[in-house]
C-alpha cells in the first residue's frame, strides 16, 4: 500500500498573539497597580493575591513588570484593583 502524503496548500504566517499588544499597553514594560476596594468579606486566596501584588495599604500605587504572571494576579482581582495609567 502507498500512502498519500497531502501538502498544507495555505503556510501559516501569522504574527503570534501577544496580549499587551491588544490591551494597547508596551509589551516586557511596566504596569501600575493601584487597590481601591478592600478585601473584607473576600476569600483568602484573593487576600494572598492582593499582599502578593505588594500591595499593603488602601489607595497605594505600586509598579510591577508586565508579565503574563502578573496580569493573571490582576485579573483575579479585578473587582479590587485598578491598572493606572
Amino acid at each position: 500500500m502507498a500512502v498519500k502524503k497531502v501538502a498544507h496548500e495555505k503556510s501559516s504566517a501569522r504574527k503570534p498573539f501577544n496580549r499587551t499588544e491588544h490591551d494597547g499597553k508596551k509589551s516586557g514594560g511596566k504596569v501600575k497597580i493601584k487597590w481601591v476596594v478592600s478585601f473584607i468579606s473576600c476569600t483568602d486566596d484573593m487576600r494572598q493575591t492582593i499582599r502578593g501584588l505588594g500591595l499593603r495599604r488602601m489607595h497605594q500605587v505600586v509598579e510591577r513588570q508586565d508579565t503574563p504572571e502578573t496580569r493573571g494576579m490582576i485579573h483575579k482581582v479585578r473587582h479590587l484593583v485598578e491598572v493606572v495609567e
